[in-house]
């Protein structure tokens, strides 16, 4: 038994497990990236009160790897209408990215969700949460109305796409069950 505590299965993989990753697809494709200016880039550290020697993940204050949507992109499955641009963005870690989400930033800094900081135990998290407010507060960001944009027939017809192919998911996991059935099954023949 000493070696069995050592082994872990692989979880089996579902296609119906990954209709949060097509809904993000489905939104993130439509969704402008808008690239930011050196001086846009530098304004946005400073009034986070970064530079090039203090870049640094706003939530935690660990090594930044990338830049985390402070308002989310997608929310209940459908887009928020902000895009991707320097007015929406901030340093942050991977972790930090990851177990924010699609969640509001404040609530989710003063969490008890995994690796949120105040799970972390990150000292200056209320300068942290201040510096982050100054910074949203500065500059409204962009906030589209996609419907209105493109009309409702080409909206319509999106979303159309993405209940078929959530639907195609569904029926090729019911397949998939079948044939991972019928191979267990005969396991032993093979």
């Amino acid at each position: 038994m000493i070696y069995l505590s050592l082994f872990k299965m692989p979880r089996p993989m579902k296609i119906t497990g990954r209709s949060s990753s097509i809904t993000n697809s489905f939104i993130n494709s439509i969704i402008p990236v808008i690239e930011p200016t050196e001086d846009e880039v530098k304004h946005a550290l400073h009034m986070l009160g970064m530079d090039l020697n203090s870049f640094q993940c706003s939530y935690c204050g660990s090594e930044a790897t990338e830049w985390d949507h402070l308002r989310p992109l997608v929310m209940n499955k459908r887009p928020t209408g902000y895009v991707s641009e320097i007015k929406n963005l901030v340093p942050a870690c991977g972790k930090c990215n990851q177990s924010k989400g699609n969640k509001d930033w404040r609530a989710w800094m003063l969490s008890d969700a995994a690796l949120s900081p105040k799970t972390k135990g990150v000292q200056d998290i209320k300068q942290r949460m201040e510096s982050l407010e100054r910074y949203e507060s500065a500059e409204a960001p962009t906030k589209v109305d996609f419907e209105f944009v493109v009309g409702k027939d080409k909206w319509e017809q999106h979303w159309r796409n993405w209940e078929l192919v959530q639907e195609t998911m569904r029926e090729a996991q019911v397949l998939a069950d079948e044939i991972n059935e019928t191979v267990a099954k005969n396991y032993d023949r093979l």
